[in-house]
């Protein structure tokens, strides 16, 4: 058996290869039992491969259901043979043995379809049911009777399985052979002479099955016939051949069919049993059972056309004669396919996560779908469920691609479960299902995005450095690095800023935002590098950047208005005494030295209630009712000759003044403003009266030193009344005498110029004339005379609100006010605002803020809250 074997093995086929050009498949074959690692093919090769890219791009079958018992070399990328091949096991009687293999190919994803035939050798010698035969074969037979026998198997295929039989020398019997399809030859013992039981009572032959390989292999079988005396009628069957069709479906204990035999002999000789004799193929043994007495064949196990399709078996009937007699007939049962087997769908490779930006046509995953029934129960589609990106392409007979077929985008779906459903075309259908989940990976396609496209945020000055101000957030529904987001402040910013000494006006400038606030990276809380200064920056416009840690990085941008309230930090500031030359005289003809922080003016007895004699001139660097401020008379209380105006700072007369007043008044006046809680400053104001006669003439003597000091200062502090400041008498009288006609014409001269002169004498040092509160209803002095047109919103500008010089009241009677009080518009010059506050939500804030910008900072709240109002 070696011998042949390894014979078996040198006549090998050398593997035969092709591409089969329309379906992309390579064939080899290879010969069963072969060494393992023999070579089968050089797989890589016939593939197109270059050396050494088979383990670079690891070429590797892919598992399917059953062992292939061939691999690839990793190194070599040749098909070898890893185990033992046996075509009777793989295949049993199926030709040609064909093995269906997947070759996967890496880097791009490429499969293909290797077939693989096992080619049959003569390794199975034929085989005979049993190793002895025991017949019984009454003398009476006649020359030419028939003996059908058990024919051998061999499990080979083709040439390997065709038997011959021989019969050792017997001159009694021969062999004859029949061939009772194309597949089977069935030996039959023919009598060729009589027997006779008492010469011969028992003969021993040897039968012999030679298959047709070479070399052939044989198998023996001996038969033992006994010569039976009498009985010499066999039973007959009806019919030679029963043909029966059953669907593999039947249930078990179905009739398959009744034979009937009958026998010529009368009495015990004639009553006939049943046996079956012969199973084609063996296992067809535990199939079907025979009742011995009526000869119905059952069903006694279930029928599978997908492993035995049709079954042969020999029946026999034997009489009960002494010398029992047999006669036999064949059944072919052929099994009818049903729809019995769901389809199977297997995942032969999975390539996940899928990138949201992966182009379409992208293979997602491998199948394989195959149904064992046959025909239209055998025939396989195939969907994707439920609908989605994804979808199915056929590739090869029973192998699918999943492919993508729309763009994907993971902040939408990020996995999907896709369900492979497979249906065959039997009736009723049968279904089989693979479920597969997707995931999706992500890429950086998001910028991040803020919740509001601009933020509004109100903050106190003289907050403490890293105060949080407000926290921003910005939305990246990117995930992992791609949505991590960090803040940064741009350095865009202008700060507009309104402060200074005793109320000048002047911006503080650009610059950086950075300098002024911080945004925490990660949080996204922005707060304050330093206190703010309303008086130095009331409004902060910048850019707030957020930037996710994506490759490339996507950004998105924020403004940020950061608007500075006002606190009462600043008290009213007094214009201070400058010691000007006609401040000094007027102290002189007062006869008083000049006290340090005192404001001095004069009077004239007699003037009526309501002459203005001095005013108090205050500001505050803060603004809004902080800045807005009030003046009150603290010295001498009760009812004096004096009173101040309460927003003007105004000092006038309460009533006429007469000598019992004193020459002499001292008045304590403390400014206060409208914050909370408030702050003050307090004013000592010193008012020398005189004559009227003393008052024309010192109105005379300081008119030149009053105009010039006029001319060569601003406005500032507190002014003097229409009366010069007092002077002692014996000055005067001194003068008088030395120079009264001379005085005379030049008083007559000076008071023709005191219709031009200023009303008011400036009682404060050199300075920038200051804007001020100049009557009781909140309008506004300026300097200069000009206008300005501010926009604190979109759209044009509107004059909602227009500021003019106040209207003074009219001058008292008498000449001394008639005289030397000038027109209110040789006072001060008038500047006129207008402002827009837009569709701004926060308008007082906005015309706060113009006003401010515009240089004004002292103004009335009342009026702001009836713009307000109007503007709502």
């Amino acid at each position: 058996m070696g011998e042949r074997c390894c014979a078996a093995l040198v006549r090998v086929l050398v593997l035969q290869a092709a591409w089969a050009l329309s379906g992309g498949q390579v064939r080899y074959s290879v010969p069963e039992e072969a060494k393992a690692g023999t070579v089968v093919g050089r797989l890589a090769q016939d593939l197109g491969l270059e050396a050494g890219e088979a383990e670079a791009r690891r070429l590797r079958l892919v598992a399917q259901g059953r062992r292939a018992s061939v691999e690839v070399s990793g190194a070599s990328g040749a098909l070898l043979v890893s185990s033992r091949l046996d075509r009777e096991e793989l295949c049993g009687k199926s030709a040609p043995c064909a093995l269906r293999l997947e070759v996967l190919l890496e880097r791009p994803l490429r499969v293909f379809h290797v077939q693989l035939e096992v080619t049959d050798i003569n390794d199975n010698a034929p085989v005979f049911p049993a190793a002895r035969k025991n017949l019984s074969i009454p003398e009476s037979s006649v020359p030419g009777s028939r003996f059908p026998l058990e024919g051998a198997s061999d499990a080979d295929i083709g040439a390997n399985a065709q038997l011959t039989y021989t019969l050792s020398p017997n001159e009694h019997f021969s062999l004859d052979l029949q061939k009772s399809n194309e597949r089977n030859i069935e030996p039959e013992l023919v009598l060729t002479k009589s027997l006779d039981r008492e010469t011969i009572p028992v003969h021993r032959l040897v039968l012999t099955a030679t298959d047709g390989g070479r070399p052939s292999l044989t198998g023996t079988m001996e038969l033992v016939i006994s010569v039976l005396d009498a009985n010499d009628n066999a039973p007959q069957f009806n019919q030679s051949v029963y043909k029966v069709q059953l669907p593999e479906s039947a249930e078990v204990g179905t009739l398959v069919t009744r034979v009937n035999a009958t026998d010529a002999d009368e009495g015990i000789n004639s009553e006939v049993t049943y046996a079956v004799t012969n199973f084609i193929p063996p296992s067809g043994k535990d199939v079907i059972s025979i009742n011995p007495n009526n000869g119905e064949i059952h069903l006694t196990a279930a029928l599978d056309f997908e492993k035995v399709s049709v079954f042969d078996f020999r029946i026999e009937a034997r009489d009960k004669g002494t010398l029992a007699l047999s006669g036999h007939c064949k059944v072919v049962l052929e099994v009818l396919d049903v729809n019995d087997n769901a389809p199977e769908v297997w995942v032969t490779s999975l390539s996940v996560p899928v990138a949201e930006d992966a182009s379409l046509g992208t293979v997602v995953a491998l199948l394989s779908v195959s149904d064992r029934d046959s025909g239209e129960n055998g025939r396989v589609r195939c969907w994707v469920w439920p609908a989605s990106p994804f979808g199915l392409e056929a590739t090869f007979l029973g192998s699918y691609s999943l492919v993508l077929r729309e763009a994907l985008d993971r902040e939408r779906v990020s996995e999907y479960e896709v369900e492979v459903r497979a249906e065959d075309g039997g009736a009723p259908a049968l279904r089989a299902r693979r479920g597969l989940r997707v995931p999706v990976s992500d890429v950086n396609d998001n910028a991040p995005l803020f919740a509001q496209a601009v933020y509004t945020v109100l903050a106190r000055e003289n907050n403490a450095a890293g105060a949080e101000l407000a926290r921003l957030w910005a939305r990246d529904p990117d995930e992992a690095a791609n949505g991590r987001v960090s803040y940064s402040v741009w350095d865009g910013g202008l700060g507009v800023g309104v402060g200074g000494a005793a109320g000048s006006s002047s911006g503080v400038g650009w610059r950086p935002a950075s300098s002024y606030v911080s945004v925490d990276a990660e949080s996204g809380r922005l707060w304050a590098l330093q206190p703010l200064d309303y008086e130095e920056l009331q409004v902060l416009q910048f850019e707030v950047r957020a930037v996710d840690a994506g490759e490339p990085a996507l950004s998105g941008n924020a403004t940020v208005q950061l608007f500075v309230l006002d606190e009462n930090d600043n008290a009213p500031a007094l214009l201070p005494a400058a010691g000007s030359a006609a401040e000094a005289a007027a102290a002189a003809l007062a006869g008083a030295g000049s006290e340090s922080g005192t404001l001095w003016a004069w009077a004239a007895w007699g003037a009526p209630a309501g002459q203005v004699v001095a005013k108090i001139r205050a500001v505050d660097a803060d603004s809004g009712y902080n800045a807005w401020l009030r003046y009150e008379l603290c010295e001498p209380r009760g009812k004096g000759p004096f009173r101040v105006g309460l927003y003007s700072g105004e000092v006038s007369t309460a009533r006429a003044l007469d000598e019992a007043d004193g020459p002499r008044q001292r008045l304590l006046i403390v400014v206060r403003d409208h914050g909370e809680p408030a702050r003050s400053a307090t004013a000592t104001l010193s008012v020398s009266l005189l004559e009227a006669a003393e008052a024309a003439l010192a109105a005379g003597s300081l008119a030149a030193s009053s105009s010039s000091a006029a001319v060569s200062r601003s406005a500032a502090g507190a002014e003097l009344g229409p009366g010069a400041a007092s002077a002692a008498t014996n000055v005067w009288l001194v003068v008088a005498i030395c120079a009264v006609s001379s005085l005379f014409l030049l008083a007559v001269v000076l008071y023709g110029a005191s219709r031009w002169a200023p009303r008011a004498a400036v009682l404060s040092g050199p300075g920038p004339t200051t804007l001020v509160c100049a009557s009781e209803v909140g309008s506004w002095s300026y300097s200069q005379r000009h206008s300005r047109s501010l926009c604190v919103a979109d759209g044009a500008a509107k004059s909602d609100l227009m500021v003019f010089s106040p209207n003074f009241p009219p001058p008292p009677p008498g000449p001394a006010s008639k005289d030397t009080q000038p027109e209110p518009s040789a006072l001060l010059d008038t500047k006129e605002i207008s402002v827009d506050c837009g569709n701004s939500g926060a308008e007082v804030s906005a015309l706060q803020t113009t006003l401010l910008l515009a240089g004004v900072q002292h103004f009335n709240p009342v009026l702001l809250k009836e713009v307000k109002t109007h503007r709502l």
